[in-house]
């Protein structure tokens, strides 16, 4: 049955989303921000003792190239928040008043540009026609949904640059080459990219500057070369979550001795590690090391030159690493992949506990945790393979996570007693053996922003507890075995703006009372009953309406133009951010990935998309011609209700629609040749309709098999085997011209 899943089939994310380039003392910037550092933006500009003297006694305005600059920046990029409403050449507001801009106190030259990267969308970085900075000595665009490291850059006068960080972009170019002819540059940052190919072999220009290096998470490839045991300043090298192969041994002997912070997990390098290659790292605070190929023989005597703050092992064993146990200043510890026995488990746990941070993910540990009391501010066990209850927490835990574990009760945590203030905001229980019900317990973790409980086994109803979770935003239940109506206590959540509950027995009538700061209602495979609520048409912010497989009827309001966060085009790139609450993490989320299911296609999104799904109800009457104004919409599914009508030209309005689903109704009339232009529509099903008359001829239409269209018995024309009336006439005309000539050459020849 069609119908949207969030997280579905994705466990933890990638540890760079905890572990990462961050943990500098390097200048850095909000993640959510470009921030555009420019040092004398345009030229230099030379005051005499006259000029300055006259600063006390005039104001000076915004220089005019400045203003020029920034006017021209506003008309190349799109700004559908109207974050740049305020640049304009009105006299009455100085450029050096507008929002986001920064003027020297002095010059009031335009100094720095502070803006933010949800709400500005621009393929490119800079045209190499634009007139450029001459002094730009930082650059962050990070997580910008940038998709073109611009080739044009290398024409900037890029020679001051110090900071470069354009990290969690859309780059899927080759590694560029003007990267390493910058030779002042000391930071270094295009981590979880998609960019590929190799490191180059030759020394670059910034072999005397670079202090950090990151990379991690992209496709590069090849050998790790040896000249970066020649750059002497290195701190920092990020190289992990890529594709580079090695011997182990060979690429630690090269690397600088001074190295602080050093990431090569989740490559494909080879060969074994050891105590012995690590005897001249003594200043070593971040390490990350382990791939499917390495092997770990490390004395179980040995004790470490260094003290480590980070760790992240993968895939070793059999043998958990004993010199772990030496590391009193650990604080993130991360086992990802191995095949190590904890044993004993006791003494891990108490060691455990010195940590802010801890992930286990996907290890070989068959163990009851019923008795563990979890002392971390972050904790991430995942794939472990845990048994019995849920274990307790202390008041630290700020987040987590125990989803793809075994785990069979969760009334002796969320009934637990605990001494002091609870300070837990991220539950996630997600894919375990959750059953009972949900004891009414809820009152004690009044903190709580996040919960997950999908895919259990739990039963009963919502307690009504639930309305004491002021906080929370995130609520998820599906997948269980919950019933009833649900409670008129959740009114009280009033920040909650994602309600996951299909896949229940859930009953009565869609409550009108939701929190119209909505943004995911799924309510999908349950029993509710009754009209759609007007009161849907209030979720302004809503991106996700899933109200499939219940028993609804009625008609489909007339007013869900409304919800206005499905009409911009814009609508979708929004990313649902989990939040995970560590100094370690660098942008502070991770990602919720959806799934949307059709009967012909799985399409998969790291962005919430737009989508309204009514499906398999008993809703009648005709589409309103307001839906048709949802201009965001990326998914529509109306099949198996009892919807009349044909199908209106306005519906290639949808332009961004890429899966559609009328199936099932008792739709008539002619398919719109206007649909043909929907050129990003990918899943299409029309079938089982009293639909007429010839399929319309285009280049996505065409694209669809016959299953698209089936069960219309007056349908006719490609791809169904059925030809038009106006069809079965044109090879007999076709036949006869051929004929005649034939007469006329025959003509000819006797001539």
């Amino acid at each position: 049955m069609p119908q949207a899943l969030v997280n579905s089939d994705h466990p933890l994310p990638k540890l760079q989303n905890i572990s990462s380039c961050a943990t500098n003392n390097m200048a850095t910037s909000s993640s959510n921000q470009i921030t555009i550092i420019l040092f004398c933006l345009l030229s230099t500009i030379i005051f005499n003792s006259s000029s300055l003297l006259m600063c006390n006694s005039m104001i000076i305005h915004c220089d005019e190239k400045d203003e020029n600059t920034l006017l021209k920046f506003k008309h190349e990029v799109t700004d559908p928040s109207g974050v740049l409403s305020s640049w304009s050449s009105d006299e009455e507001k100085d450029c050096c008043q507008w929002r986001g801009v920064h003027c020297d106190n002095i010059t009031h030259r335009v100094t720095e540009l502070h803006l933010p990267c949800d709400t500005i969308q621009s393929d490119e970085i800079l045209d190499k026609d634009d007139e450029k900075p001459h002094c730009l000595t930082e650059l962050h665009l990070d997580d910008c949904s940038l998709k073109d490291i611009n080739p044009s850059l290398q024409y900037a006068n890029l020679t001051s640059l110090k900071v470069l960080s354009l990290s969690s972009n859309d780059f899927s170019s080759i590694l560029p080459s003007w990267l390493f002819n910058h030779s002042h540059i000391s930071y270094i940052d295009l981590s979880e990219n998609y960019l590929h190919g190799q490191l180059p072999q030759t020394l670059p220009k910034f072999h005397q500057s670079i202090e950090s290096l990151c990379l991690y998470d992209n496709d590069l490839e090849g050998p790790i070369p040896d000249w970066l045991g020649q750059l002497d300043q290195l701190k920092a090298l990020y190289l992990c979550y890529n594709n580079f192969d090695g011997q182990i041994s060979t690429i630690l002997k090269n690397l600088p001795s001074l190295l602080i912070e050093l990431l090569l997990h989740s490559n494909f390098l080879t060969g074994t590690v050891s105590q012995k290659n690590f005897h001249l790292f003594s200043k070593l605070k971040n390490l990350g090391l382990g791939s499917e190929y390495l092997v770990f023989d490390f004395d179980t005597k040995w004790i470490p030159s260094f003290q480590l703050q980070i760790l992240v092992l993968e895939n070793f064993g059999p043998k958990f690493p004993s010199w772990i146990y030496t590391q009193s200043s650990l604080e993130l510890l991360s086992i990802l992949n191995s095949r190590a026995s904890f044993e004993p488990l006791e003494k891990f746990w108490k060691f455990a506990a010195q940590l802010e941070v801890l992930v286990l993910q996907n290890n070989s540990i068959n163990s009851d945790i019923s008795n563990v009391l979890l002392d971390s501010k972050v904790v991430i066990m995942q794939l472990n393979n845990f048994s019995g209850s849920v274990p307790q927490v202390s008041p630290k835990v700020t987040h987590l996570e125990l989803s793809y574990n075994n785990l069979s009760d969760i009334s002796p945590f969320l009934c637990q007693k605990m001494k002091g203030k609870r300070n837990l905001e991220t539950l996630f229980i997600s894919d375990n053996a959750l059953s009972g019900e949900i004891p009414n317990c809820l009152m004690n973790w009044t903190s709580l922003l996040q919960v997950d409980l999908r895919n259990n086994n739990l039963t009963g109803k919502i307690p009504h507890s639930i309305g004491s979770l002021s906080r929370l935003i995130f609520l998820s239940l599906e997948k269980n075995k919950l019933f009833e109506e649900i409670p008129l206590s959740l009114k009280d959540c009033k920040n909650l703006q994602y309600l996951i509950l299909g896949g229940n027995a859930f009953s009565g009538t869609i409550p009108s009372w939701i929190n119209q700061r909505i943004k995911i209602l799924q309510l999908g495979s349950n029993q509710f009953s009754g009209n759609i609520p007007i009161e849907v048409c209030q979720f302004f912010s809503l991106k996700i309406l899933d109200l499939s497989n219940n028993k609804l009827s009625g008609s489909i309001p007339n007013c869900l133009h409304n919800m206005t966060s499905m009409i911009s085009p814009y609508a979708s790139m929004d990313v649902l951010k989990i939040l995970i609450p560590t100094k370690y993490s660098k942008r502070g989320f991770s990602f919720v990935y959806f799934r949307v299911v059709t009967k012909y296609m799985v399409l998969d999104f790291v962005h919430p998309i737009c989508l309204v799904d009514l499906s398999s109800n008993d809703l009648s009457g005709t589409i309103p011609s307001e839906l048709f104004m949802l201009t965001g919409l990326r998914s529509l599914n109306l099949s198996h209700n009892q919807l009349m009508g044909s199908i209106s030209q306005h519906f290639s309005n949808l332009t961004l629609l890429e899966s559609l689903d009328l199936s099932n109704n008792l739709f008539s009339g002619q398919i719109p040749q206007s649909m043909s232009g929907m050129s990003f529509l990918g899943a299409l099903n029309l079938s089982c309709n009293n639909f007429e008359g010839k399929i319309p001829m285009g280049t996505q239409l065409e694209s669809f098999t016959n299953l698209s269209y089936v069960g219309n018995s007056k349908l006719c024309g490609p791809p169904l085997t059925k030809l038009c009336p106006q069809d079965e006439k044109l090879p007999n005309e076709k036949q006869k011209r051929e004929e005649e000539d034939d007469d006329d050459d025959s003509s000819e020849v006797r001539s």
